[in-house]
């Protein structure tokens, strides 16, 4: 039995219509018709209110229907990825924001009276060019293993 027969026969074992489940799982009456007849698959979030309210566990649910259960885990990494992207592009960005700084303490060292002190050190000339490369590299890395899954 796939998820759409399973989601259906409980649901009528409870006798509720459609309607009344959908405003139990706050959906559209259309969205439970399109699980039912396999058209489409709810989210994990909604999946786990089903269970809830039917009193199964979700594995009862998803063990039946392999497609479900591929949608399952594709959405469960998608859920990993940006996280890790979002962290390599704050370093790209924080990168990007000191050599502005760096930029701009040069500029006005130069065109202005003001005379800022400038360390030669090491984390000062190539700080910001190292969280650059950081930050770009890893968030290609994650993109390509995110496209490839």
């Amino acid at each position: 039995m796939d998820f759409g027969e399973k989601l259906k026969s409980e649901r009528k074992k409870q006798g509720w219509s459609q309607e009344k489940f959908a405003e139990k799982l706050y959906v559209s009456r259309q969205s439970v018709s399109k699980w039912e007849n396999g058209q489409n698959y709810p989210s994990i979030e909604i999946i786990i209110m089903v269970s809830d309210l039917l009193g199964l566990t979700i594995d009862e649910l998803l063990r039946s229907d392999e497609e479900l259960k591929e949608k399952v885990i594709r959405d469960s990494k998608q859920l990993a990825y940006p996280r890790l992207k979002f962290m390599f592009d704050v370093v790209f960005l924080f990168g990007f924001a000191f050599l502005a700084i760096k930029i701009g303490i040069l500029l006005l060292n130069n065109f202005t009276g003001v005379d800022i002190p400038i360390s030669g050190s090491f984390v000062w000339n190539f700080g910001s060019l190292f969280l650059m490369l950081v930050g770009g590299i890893g968030s290609g890395i994650v993109k390509d293993k995110y496209k490839e899954e």
